[in-house]
C-alpha cells in the first residue's frame, strides 16, 4: 500500500469506519448501503491511484446531498447512486458494468463526502 496517495488511503479508512450494516441515510436501506460500501471499496483498491492521478476528488465518488444524502442523486458522486460494480476510469467517466457516471454535467453541483454526511448524523 506504500504505493497508494495519502488521499485514496484516507477514502478508503473514511468508508471503513462507516458500518456496513447501518446506512448513513434514513432513505436508504442497509442493504443497499452495504453493497455501495462493499463496491465502494472495491473500487478504491481497484481504481482509487488512477482516479485521483485522473483529478477525481471524494466529492466527486463519494458526495451526496447536504441536507437529503442519497435522495438528491443530481448532488451524488459516481459511486454513491448504485452498488454497480466499476470496470473503468477516465478522465471525466466512471464506466460501470451497464452505464457510466460523469463529473462533467453543466451545472453540478457536489454534496460532501458521505463520511462528512454521516458524522452530522442526518
Amino acid at each position: 500500500m506504500s504505493n497508494i496517495p495519502s488521499a485514496v488511503a484516507s477514502w478508503r479508512d473514511q468508508i471503513e469506519r462507516l458500518s456496513e450494516h447501518a446506512s448513513p441515510c434514513r432513505y436508504l436501506s442497509p442493504a443497499k448501503w452495504a453493497a455501495i460500501r462493499a463496491n465502494a471499496l472495491t473500487f478504491i483498491d481497484e481504481y482509487g491511484a488512477e482516479a485521483h492521478q485522473l483529478g477525481w476528488t471524494a466529492p466527486q465518488l463519494f458526495g451526496v446531498h447536504l441536507e437529503h444524502g442519497f435522495l438528491r442523486v443530481e448532488y451524488a458522486g459516481a459511486l454513491m447512486v448504485n452498488d454497480s460494480r466499476v470496470t473503468g476510469v477516465e478522465p471525466d467517466r466512471i464506466v460501470f458494468d451497464r452505464f457510466s457516471g460523469y463529473r462533467t454535467k453543466p451545472g453540478q453541483t457536489w454534496g460532501p463526502p458521505v463520511w462528512e454526511f454521516a458524522a452530522k448524523g442526518r
